[in-house]
């Protein structure tokens, strides 16, 4: 994972929209495999944002704030190969919690290393407690008033149900 300077520089990309405790769980343990990690905070067109790409950035960089370790969020809007050369990162960390999870990164892993053979992807297995926790299921279950303390920080939750509230509809 030879990097910038002799910096391991990982890059944990997503949308984080919200994020959640899974995130912060693979955030936390990622951070611990290099010497500086980078949120890449991105868009995916396939997703329709229930934030803007400056609320996520916002909401990541407040939640990441407490942590003991060197981490920096950026916004990048390109292939993620492109963006992690950008940043001199020598690894890319990925979550998984199921096998689903698997086939379509191991996919992307070798696409990813198609492009760029000189960027290793390294996945971390999502706590057990955290497995299920998806942002679109979190997304889904506020907009039906469902309970979501137990999936997201509180200020989070606060942040989803203002706008689901925006939105017109029941609640988190």
């Amino acid at each position: 994972m030879g990097d910038t300077a002799g910096t391991r520089i990982g890059v944990y990309p997503g949308t984080f929209d919200p994020i959640t405790l899974g995130h912060m769980d693979i955030i936390r343990r990622g951070a611990k495999l290099v010497d500086k990690l980078i949120i890449g905070v991105t868009t995916n067109p396939s997703k329709s944002p229930m934030f803007s790409v400056e609320e996520r950035l916002e909401m990541v960089r407040r939640e990441c704030a407490g942590l003991d370790a060197e981490v920096e969020v950026v916004g990048f809007d390109a292939l993620l190969m492109d963006f992690a050369s950008a940043q001199g990162a020598g690894v890319i960390i990925r979550g998984l919690r199921a096998v689903a999870d698997f086939e379509y990164e191991y996919q992307m892993a070798g696409m990813n290393q198609q492009i760029n053979d000189t960027v290793e992807t390294v996945f971390l297995m999502a706590d057990v407690s955290l497995q299920p926790i998806a942002s679109r299921l979190v997304k889904e279950i506020a907009l039906y008033g469902g309970p979501i303390h137990r999936f997201v920080s509180p200020k989070v939750r606060d942040e989803v149900a203002a706008r689901v509230e925006q939105m017109g509809r029941k609640g988190a």
